[in-house]
């Protein structure tokens, strides 16, 4: 089939949504499909376009089999409310004639992700006019968590967005989404059931597996043989809850063994790092490269996945698959009930939940991890059976490429009864 991929990330970003979006047109490349790409130059989780591309310019080109085409947009260096609304509305206001320019080629599917929300009025309208199939893909409930994490104000505005997103979800074939309550929350939005797929963040459990040796960033970080690592690896951005590491951090000061490495980039890093100055037993490091995730991952004993209050069910965090596939232990922050604490404490069984912004909480359960290995392996083996049994790449994108085809294939059925 032909699958025309919209999104403002992409390939090669390492975290988030353009490494995911990246791997779908790669795996569904390989399976024999025409893919396409709009999207814009690399810019995630840096805010700064990566080397070798530019903000200014349109560019083609193919990766992995698939054509991918890049349009301009404006990257803001510190990403706010309404610098982040200019940086989405520059995107989907330069790929639009890119859009258009695929009307000759006549896509199958046409499947937009959001963020950006922004592209799917273009991406809903082309594909009824063209007689293709529309997808939308839930990643990040981006309206929502704009107003509940404060970076847009004022409760008008709020519930005229909110109506035009509604319609606006109604106008695709299928919405699909990352976790359970992400479903639920579509069809809270006024979506069909029978048009909710869920299609969960994956791993490539192959390619991310428990080490059997101590990972070689013990030796390069002159670790001791008895420390204890607690890891955080991703985004540095504002919807983390980054804050409470620092003072988790200062809470743990007087208990050298337990080592904190902190490895990512973006927007809230350099708040951060001002915020652990002067802690030695607290490290950061860039994000890694991908041949090394391996070696990364397995670099912790704890993996660290805090999360704000107000970004509950908003968002599934896609790090989560890496630390599971790594078979080690998860520190989680999240509410009670929500998706993300029913994955670790009963689903995954891989580790401790506490109150999001608690720091002493946090790092209460750090010490108790810290002194029972024999329980983090636990957890670890754990995890990794869930990622085996629900998160294997090859398995999700499989069922994914099946409910594709289902949806071309009703797109030819409507457009033959409308021929003839």
């Amino acid at each position: 089939m032909k699958l025309l991929v919209y999104g403002i990330n992409f390939a090669p970003e390492l975290t988030g949504i353009g490494k995911y979006t990246g791997e779908m047109a790669q795996w569904l490349a390989a399976a024999g499909h025409e893919v396409r790409v709009i999207t814009a130059p690399p810019y995630y989780p840096a805010w700064k376009v990566g080397e070798g591309h530019s903000a200014r310019h349109y560019r083609s080109e193919t990766w992995q089999g698939v054509r991918v085409m890049r349009t301009p947009l404006w990257v803001p260096r510190q990403p706010g409310g309404l610098k982040r609304l200019l940086h989405l509305g520059s995107f989907a206001l330069s790929s639009l004639p890119v859009l258009c320019a695929q009307w000759r080629w006549k896509p199958d599917v046409v499947w937009v992700v959001e963020p950006a929300l922004m592209c799917a009025p273009a991406a809903a309208a082309f594909a009824t006019l063209r007689g293709a199939r529309s997808w939308l893909h839930v990643q990040d409930y981006e309206v929502d968590a704009a107003f509940d994490l404060g970076l847009i104000r004022g409760p008008a505005l709020r519930r005229w967005v909110e109506q035009a997103e509604r319609w606006l979800m109604r106008r695709f074939d299928r919405v699909s989404t990352i976790s359970g309550r992400m479903v639920e929350r579509a069809r809270s939005k006024g979506v069909a059931a029978e048009r909710i797929v869920h299609v969960p963040n994956w791993v490539d459990i192959s390619g991310i597996a428990p080490l059997t040796t101590p990972s070689a960033y013990r030796a390069e970080l002159g670790l001791a043989s008895d420390a204890v690592v607690a890891l955080y690896s991703g985004n540095m951005g504002n919807k983390q809850g980054l804050e409470v590491l620092a003072e988790v951090g200062r809470l743990l000061r007087d208990e050298p063994r337990i080592q904190l490495v902190l490895g990512g980039n973006g927007s809230g890093r350099a708040d951060l790092q001002a915020r652990c100055a002067g802690l030695p037993h607290v490290r950061f490091l860039d994000l890694q490269p991908l041949e090394r995730l391996n070696e990364w991952l397995g670099l912790a004993d704890v993996h660290l996945l805090p999360q704000r209050a107000d970004a509950a069910d908003l968002v599934m965090p896609s790090k989560l698959t890496g630390m599971l596939a790594s078979g080690r232990a998860v520190l989680a922050t999240a509410q009670p009930g929500t998706e993300l604490c029913r994955v670790v404490e009963q689903d995954a069984a891989c580790g401790l939940v506490v109150p999001p912004e608690d720091p002493a909480a946090m790092a209460d359960a750090l010490r108790a991890m810290a002194a029972d290995p024999a329980r983090r392996a636990r957890w670890g083996a754990n995890g990794r059976r869930y990622a085996e049994a629900e998160l294997s790449r090859d398995e999700v994108l499989r069922r994914f490429e099946m409910q594709l085809l289902a949806l071309g294939q009703k797109g030819e059925t409507r457009c033959a009864t409308s021929s003839s």
